[in-house]
């Protein structure tokens, strides 16, 4: 079935349906990796959005199921140029069509994912519609205009855990993780040095503490960190925990973190998503190739005076990719040290974390 990819500015993209043929619509937004397309499929962080690869190529490999991030796709719909029908790989369990097919999802391919990106890094990310051939595109126009940004709405609260879950470790650590929409190979990551108990993004302080935990760690997600129910969640039991615990944030977590301490974030033009995104880390002078997957900052200046400090910036474009506190057990990152997918120079962090943990 053919159909068509409606953007906000007016343009109209013909392709051909594959996956569920449905009407979808969210923000569209790239990726750059050249594999790793189940991992970002299943990733929480890209919640409510249209996710369209640049690789010119995906599904060859097939869905192995070892490598999901989540219980299910998280996208509202997958954009690419060429989708494989016949992947091989021996530990694939199924194509790239099923697996869409499998979670209702629709899929988009045959069209100029070229032009659409050079379009959307001059643009900015775009509000985005998938309609049926034969559909109405001045109404999907209207309907695509009219429709809020997804991260108006609170995307955490749609994919954090809704009770306590215990994960038994290989360490002596304990952690809690505050589920914000983890991966899991955060949670596989964090088992290497401890136990890990994953709770609800809005689990109180008190609650936490009440864990005895040595650490907490609070995880990747979606949407905007600054948004009122995440203020007064989230971002409230971060700033109890400071002076109590040591604390990690990662990607989403790394820009709530920035707020607890008294920073703003902003919403950058296209979001850095991809696996080869160059980060400096400014205590050894070396630069890491990092996996990242996010639409928001940590604004620099906003931490000043705060007595956070910038560990790691991003080279593209100079925006803040770590900080830590002077004073206290805490420090975050922007990108993803787990690296999946994406290179390993990275998971050095997790070890830094534990560290840092054991320390009273």
């Amino acid at each position: 079935m053919r159909g068509s990819l409606v953007l906000e500015d007016g343009t109209v993209v013909q392709g051909v349906f594959f996956g569920n043929h449905k009407p979808v619509f969210g923000e569209l937004v790239f990726n750059t990796n050249m594999t790793g397309y189940c991992e970002a499929l299943t990733d929480p962080s890209y919640r409510g959005q249209i996710l369209m690869m640049t690789y010119p190529l995906i599904g060859n490999y097939g869905v192995d199921p070892s490598t999901l991030e989540s219980q299910e796709i998280q996208v509202r719909g997958f954009v690419v140029r060429e989708a494989c029908r016949t992947p091989s790989h021996r530990s694939s369990k199924m194509g790239l069509d099923e697996f869409l097919k499998k979670y209702g999802i629709p899929g988009i391919s045959e069209l100029d994912t070229r032009q659409i990106t050079i379009k959307i890094r001059e643009r900015g990310t775009m509000r985005a519609a998938f309609g049926a051939e034969g559909a109405d595109v001045d109404f999907m126009l209207k309907r695509v205009r009219e429709t809020p940004f997804p991260d108006e709405a609170n995307l955490v609260a749609e994919v954090s855990c809704k009770r306590p879950i215990v994960h038994k470790g290989k360490g002596p650590l304990k952690f809690v993780l505050i589920d914000c929409g983890t991966k899991d190979s955060i949670i596989r990551e964090a088992l290497n040095f401890g136990d890990v108990v994953q709770v609800p993004f809005d689990t109180p302080s008190e609650d936490v503490l009440r864990l005895k935990p040595d650490a907490a760690i609070v995880s990747n997600g979606p949407g905007n960190p600054a948004h009122p129910e995440i203020m007064a969640t989230t971002v409230k039991t971060i700033k109890e925990l400071l002076n109590s615990v040591a604390v990690l944030g990662i990607c989403l977590g790394h820009q709530m973190i920035g707020i607890a301490l008294g920073g703003k974030t902003f919403k950058l033009k296209f979001g850095h998503r991809g696996g080869n995104q160059p980060v400096r880390d400014l205590r050894t002078g070396l630069v890491h190739i990092t996996s990242q997957n996010h639409g928001f900052a940590v604004d620099e200046k906003s931490i000043e005076g705060t007595g956070a400090k910038v560990t790691h910036l991003n080279l593209n474009d100079n925006t803040v990719e770590g900080i830590y506190h002077q004073e206290m057990r805490v420090f975050s990152v922007q990108y993803h040290p787990e690296a999946s997918p994406g290179p390993y120079d990275s998971k050095y962090i997790f070890a830094e974390f534990a560290h840092v943990a054991r320390r009273p």
